[in-house]
């Protein structure tokens, strides 16, 4: 395979496209409504706005319509569980009423909004991460609901959803910086009831790389669409910046890439992970793009973004690509237990085509103009 292949995201998409597409409709992609499917078919939609080629929308609307009824019902989705990684893949009902306009889209749309209204919060008024973790934020939550409330406020000019985005990304902010260091530890327990929160802040234990990875892409896919001047856009402009010097303090010199644990690099065991840096190539590359950001953060993008191409992708004997060195997943609390310690998150699997690293992957070369 030809190094233009390997570096290609429209390559890429159209691979694992057909991996995710099998007999069964889904294949790979989670076999319900589910954020990782909003991953993928996020990607896929900024890959239809770049080329206009068709077969990205279809695709979207075939997943999508395993799932969206007639009547605007979600199937596997359940509003009661007051999820926020539940309202990732409501991202693409915008584009599908924008460019259909079949109402089911609409009342969809409608239906995750009446989550949002009703999500509980604490005391402040940060959205739970899901009814399951009472008073916590965490950083992956900001990813999967601020932006839609953003789109949300674009499409119907309710200015009170700009407000509320802009309220939980400075929020979250505010509740899990490391002052020193500047980086946003993993999640933020309001009560401080849980084992992994600091007693006196409340902030979990380290600062891991995907965590801060969905908080940077919730702040340039959120402000993508605010008003010019709505009274919190700088503020979170400022924010980006001030986040992007932190984490080009603590990128790899050598590679390019960010460790899985942000706070302790060089540490033993601390590999360096595919998913996190993907993440902040496509959030700073956009940022700058958008002019939210300096050249410096550019540069830092296309460093991270050249150093997986070079140490992390792969092909293998039958012409497909692979992104390696993903870790799979990692929380806090629960059952079993996650601590959120150091051993936790380099002790966590590690696997290779994760659709969380993927799809970022394929926004970060197309941000960085790579066809």
């Amino acid at each position: 395979m030809g190094t233009d292949q390997l570096n290609s995201p429209l390559h890429w998409a159209e691979q694992f496209m057909h991996r995710y597409r099998q007999a069964d409709g889904i294949g790979n992609l989670t076999k319900r409504w589910h954020y990782e499917n909003g991953c993928f078919l996020k990607a896929l939609e900024e890959c239809y706005k770049r080329t206009g080629n068709e077969a990205y929308f279809d695709y979207i609307r075939e997943i999508m319509d395993l799932y969206v009824q007639e009547d605007g019902g979600i199937r596997t989705y359940a509003l009661e569980d007051y999820n926020l990684d539940q309202i990732n893949q409501g991202k693409l009902l915008f584009l599908l009423w924008e460019k259909t306009g079949e109402a089911k889209y609409r009342k969809a749309i409608e239906l995750l909004i009446t989550q949002l209204k009703g999500h509980p919060r604490t005391e402040e008024g940060g959205f739970w991460h899901k009814k399951g973790y009472p008073f916590q934020m965490w950083l992956d939550g900001l990813y999967m609901a601020s932006p839609v409330m953003a789109l949300y406020g674009r499409l119907t000019g309710e200015g009170v959803w700009f407000n509320t985005a802009a309220e939980q990304l400075i929020l979250v902010e505010k509740k899990t910086r490391n002052p020193e260091s500047g980086l946003l530890h993993h999640g933020w327990d309001a009560s401080s009831e849980q084992r992994w929160a600091d007693s006196l802040t409340g902030r979990s234990p380290h600062v891991w790389s995907r965590a801060m990875g969905w908080y940077a892409m919730a702040v340039v896919d959120s402000l993508e669409h605010f008003p010019a001047d709505h009274p919190k856009r700088g503020l979170l402009i400022g924010l980006l910046l001030r986040m992007a010097d932190a984490l080009v303090r603590v990128q790899d010199v050598e590679t390019g890439i960010w460790p899985q644990v942000l706070d302790q690099p060089g540490r033993e065991g601390n590999y360096l992970e595919s998913s996190g840096t993907a993440m902040f190539a496509y959030a700073l590359a956009k940022g700058r793009r958008l002019g939210y950001l300096t050249g410096g953060a550019g540069d830092a993008a296309r460093r991270g973004y050249e150093g997986l191409l070079r140490q992390m992708v792969k092909a293998d004997e039958q012409g497909q690509v692979h992104l390696i060195q993903c870790n799979s997943v990692a929380g806090l609390g629960g059952s079993p237990y996650r601590d959120g310690s150091f051993a936790y998150y380099i002790g966590e699997p590690i696997v290779e085509d994760d659709p969380k690293a993927i799809s970022p992957f394929i926004l970060a070369g197309l941000e960085l103009g790579y066809k």
